[in-house]
C-alpha cells in the first residue's frame, strides 16, 4: 500500500540513474502473479498480485436473475461488482460502494461482454465479484485482467481472454504500467484493454495531456505490454491443469 498522501508526491518521478522510482525501465511492467481456482465455493476464481495491487475475482453462474425483471429472454446477462476494501488505500474509504466503484464495475462489464457467448444462457446471469484488498494504481486494468481469468476458470464459453494495462506519461516520458504514485503525479494516463479473438480495443480511456504522435507511441507500447500479460494469463490457466494432470498421472505429465 502506498503511504504517500495528497500533495506529498515527489517532484521527480525518475532517479538519477534514469530508472523510475521503483527501479523499472520505461517499458517494464511491475511484477505480476496470477493464479486460478483459489476459491472452492465459487464456480470460477482467480487471484492477482500486480505490483502492490492484490485482487480477488470470483464468478458465479449461470444462475437465476434477481430481481427477475433484469432477466433477458434471448440471452444471459453479465453483472460485475468491483469493490475496494476499506483498508485498501491509505485514506480509509467508506464501506458502501462509491460512484467510482460503480463506474469501474460498468467499464469492466463492457470489456468482458464481447468475449462471452451470453446467447447460450437466456434468462440467466453470470456475476463477477472483484475485491481489491490492496490498491496501488491501475486497479481497473488489473481487475479486468483477473476477472477474465476467473470467467475462464469457471468454464464459461469465451471467444478469448481480455487483457488490460495502463500506459502514461511522467516527467515528459512515456512509460508502461503506471504505479499509484506515477498515476497521480504524472502528466497522462491511458488505460486500455484488448479482446484477443479479434484484437480490438475494448477499453480506451484518457486523462491528461498528449499529442497525436504520442498517442501512436502509447498504443504501440500498450500492445507490446498486453501481449506479455496475455502470456501470463495463459500460463496461469495451463498451470492449474498441468497440476491436476500430474496429480492423476503419478507426477508425470503426458506429452
Amino acid at each position: 500500500m502506498t503511504l504517500l498522501i495528497k500533495d506529498e508526491y515527489p517532484e521527480k518521478l525518475f532517479r538519477e540513474d534514469g530508472k523510475r522510482l521503483d527501479g523499472r525501465d520505461l517499458k517494464e511492467l511491475r511484477p505480476i502473479k496470477l493464479e486460478v481456482g483459489i476459491l472452492n465455493n465459487a464456480d470460477g476464481s482467480a487471484y492477482l498480485e500486480w505490483g502492490n495491487n492484490k485482487i480477488f475475482a470470483a464468478v458465479y453462474g449461470p444462475r437465476e436473475v434477481h430481481p427477475h425483471h433484469l432477466a433477458k429472454p434471448d440471452k444471459g446477462i453479465l453483472r460485475v461488482f468491483y469493490r475496494m476494501a476499506t483498508f485498501s488505500v491509505f485514506e480509509r474509504k467508506r464501506p458502501a460502494p462509491g460512484r467510482r466503484e460503480k463506474e469501474i464495475s460498468m467499464i469492466i462489464t463492457d470489456c468482458l461482454e464481447p468475449v462471452l457467448f451470453l446467447e447460450l444462457y437466456p434468462g440467466t446471469s453470470f456475476e463477477v465479484f472483484i475485491d481489491v484488498l490492496d490498491a496501488d494504481g491501475g486497479t481497473r486494468c488489473a481487475s479486468t485482467t483477473v476477472a477474465a481469468l476467473a470467467l475462464a476458470d469457471a468454464g464459461i464459453p469465451m471467444k478469448s481472454l481480455v487483457t488490460s494495462v495502463a500506459v502514461g506519461k511522467i516527467d515528459g516520458k512515456i512509460v508502461v504500467d503506471l504505479s499509484g504514485v506515477e498515476d497521480k503525479a504524472g502528466e497522462a494516463d491511458l488505460p486500455c484493454a484488448i479482446t484477443w479473438f479479434n484484437e480490438e480495443i475494448s477499453l480506451l480511456q484518457f486523462d491528461g495531456d498528449m499529442d497525436l504522435n504520442e498517442l501512436d507511441t502509447f498504443l504501440k507500447l500498450a500492445k507490446d505490454a498486453l501481449k506479455e500479460i496475455y502470456e501470463m494469463q495463459l500460463n496461469a490457466l495451463k498451470s492449474k491443469y498441468i497440476t491436476i494432470q500430474e496429480k492423476y498421472n503419478g507426477g508425470q505429465v503426458k506429452q
